[in-house]
């Protein structure tokens, strides 16, 4: 299990901008999401507390979060597949990206353009059943869905999954 940081846009207390040392903190925790306070403010020639503090705020405003990540293709458990999804009113976009991002496979998703209207990651440790239940079953719990497209993915290269409801 690899730690790292994942990146949010959306915070109920936004950061107004990052700066170069919030930049500098965020890349070591990339290359590292165990490195210690002490060490990032020794690499980058500050305090411990200016670290801490820092990182803190990252978190609150929703800006950034550690975690631990899975190497999905060493979880042989795991089964992810891309879901392309057009919707019958593109008016619902908000509404339905929000509604299938809080489906418990989905690990991301995202309004494109292109040929649909939303791809989202699906993740489950069902197998092929539960490509078949998300689709079958819980996208259509959302309504509005004129058509989909499912993609199972058979390998795949730096793919670090946050597992959302942990190993069930």
């Amino acid at each position: 299990m690899n730690r790292s940081i994942e990146f949010s846009m959306e915070s109920e207390t936004q950061i107004k901008e990052i700066d170069a040392l919030d930049k500098k903190i965020i890349q070591l925790l990339t290359e590292d999401g165990r490195m210690s306070a002490g060490k990032i403010a020794e690499q980058l020639n500050i305090t411990p507390p200016t670290v801490r503090s820092r990182i803190e705020n990252l978190i609150t405003s929703g800006f950034m979060r550690i975690a631990g990540l899975v190497n999905a293709f060493k979880a042989e458990f795991l089964t992810i597949a891309i879901v392309g999804i057009n919707l019958e009113m593109h008016q619902q976009l908000d509404e339905k990206i929000e509604q299938i991002s809080n489906l418990s496979q989905v690990h991301w998703a995202a309004v494109v353009t292109g040929k649909y209207d939303i791809i989202v990651e699906i993740a489950t440790t069902e197998g092929i059943r539960g490509i078949y239940r998300f689709l079958i079953e819980d996208l259509p719990r959302v309504g509005g869905i004129r058509s989909t497209e499912s993609f199972t993915v058979m390998k795949a290269r730096n793919k670090w999954l946050l597992l959302q409801n942990g190993l069930k």
